[in-house]
């Protein structure tokens, strides 16, 4: 009997670390997406901003960690490639991540796995609906 609860329980580790792993890989997707998201919006201010400088004039570039002299008609187009290059790697790292949350889900169910914290359906909104008017009701207390 205790050997068939041993065999149980690595079982249910194995499940558990599994559901760790996927968890870790959707943090990591949803970061890199962060990341993406932050350099597009960088590329775009560049780009708004030389777009109104002479081409002629002098600029700088950081490549691989050295600092460049261009001129702003050779950096601009390189700058407009990365951007919709980024654009894109955005638009698979959405999808990758939609696909994991789905996995993930598909997961949980599977496995029947619970977290700390979730509640379900209609219990959970009736203890939202508590907790909001108890705190309501706290507010606008002044006390001295």
């Amino acid at each position: 009997m205790s050997n068939e609860a041993a065999k149980a329980q690595i079982a249910q580790e194995k499940i558990v670390a599994q559901f760790q792993q996927l968890r870790n890989e959707q943090r990591n997707l949803a970061n890199s997406l962060n990341t993406l998201e932050m350099d597009l919006r960088e590329h775009k201010t560049v780009i708004e901003t030389l777009n109104a400088v002479d081409p002629d004039r002098k600029c700088f570039r950081l490549i691989g960690g050295v600092l460049c002299e261009r001129t702003v008609k050779d950096v601009l187009p390189q700058l407009m490639e990365n951007k919709e290059f980024i654009a894109k790697t955005i638009a698979t790292v959405t999808a990758d991540l939609s696909k994991k949350g789905v996995e993930l889900n598909k997961f949980k169910e599977e496995h029947n796995i619970k977290i700390r914290g979730e509640q379900i359906g209609t219990d959970a909104a009736k203890s939202a609906d508590t907790e909001n008017a108890s705190k309501s009701e706290n507010r606008n207390v002044l006390v001295s």
